[in-house]
């Protein structure tokens, strides 16, 4: 190299590296420390997406007692679960679920599901989209409940029926939680839907109008003001379409929180009162 490209080189990494150490951005002698409880474990299984063959991660939180009780627990399928548990592996942020539950002492056993990356778009979208392409959420979610589901229920003390099963899920992952739940009524029969993508399909709408859900369902649903008129205006219709299919009001939870964002910021915010609704009795 010559002297003065090399100088020029130099100079270059230098202000990089006072950069990305004045951000706390990462350097190669910087590693996060995993903000996981000891209560989350990464399962060893190697999972295989039937129709697709991909593999998949999956996370599990166990509750606290979980070691020390005989009990049986009811479970709550999450998407993105990269976001969930731990700062390291999140993409802006993680949604504190094991610090918010065990915080909580909720008997709950939590199975997060990581998204596919470059995949996610087609696997949370439920219909082919002109722009987004073809749909992979059959697949996707054929693999959660009929895969995933029954691994979790041979290898831990579950309570596996329609009752005690939930899906929750924010964005594209809200959107294919609303679809898994009028898809498979007879299997999940609590849901949480946060900032849900409505704009994506308008199948959606149809599917929710033809297929209505059986009473006991338990939907929250929530989207943030200052998500922008196409979050906000598709979710206020969704819920006044559910309600219109006779869907009982106590059994739907809806609100507009004012000043949230999209953003793992907001859903973390707002999943400890999602967790108190749907599991209240």
């Amino acid at each position: 190299m010559k002297p003065i490209l090399f100088s020029k080189f130099l100079l270059w990494f230098c202000m990089w590296l006072s950069f990305t150490t004045a951000t706390g951005q990462n350097t190669p002698s910087q590693v996060r420390a995993s903000t996981a409880a000891s209560n989350v474990i990464v399962l060893d299984t190697v999972f295989t997406i039937d129709g697709l063959d991909r593999s998949r991660k999956v996370r599990l939180y166990l509750p606290m007692d979980y070691d020390v009780s005989t009990k049986n627990y009811p479970v709550l399928y999450m998407h993105d679960g990269q976001n969930l548990f731990d700062d390291v592996t999140s993409y802006v942020g993680e949604w504190g679920v094991d610090e918010i539950l065990n915080k909580m002492k909720l008997d709950l056993i939590v199975v997060g599901i990581d998204n596919g990356q470059g995949d996610r778009m087609h696997e949370m979208g439920p219909w082919d989209h002109e722009k987004y392409g073809v749909s992979e959420a059959r697949e996707y979610l054929s693999f959660i409940l009929n895969q995933v589901k029954p691994y979790i229920d041979q290898n831990y003390r579950t309570k596996g029926d329609r009752e005690n099963t939930a899906m929750m899920g924010s964005s594209m992952g809200g959107l294919v939680s609303h679809y898994a739940q009028y898809s498979f009524p007879d299997v999940i029969g609590k849901v949480g839907i946060f900032s849900p993508s409505y704009w994506y399909a308008d199948e959606i709408y149809t599917l929710t109008e033809e297929k209505p859900v059986l009473k006991d369902t338990k939907l929250y649903i929530i989207v943030g003001s200052k998500e922008g008129n196409n979050m906000v205006k598709p979710a206020v219709e969704m819920y006044e379409l559910i309600k219109k299919s006779g869907h009982p009001e106590k059994n739907i939870f809806f609100a507009n929180v004012e000043g949230g964002t999209h953003s793992e910021t907001f859903w973390k915010q707002e999943l400890e009162d999602a967790l108190r609704w749907l599991y209240s009795k």
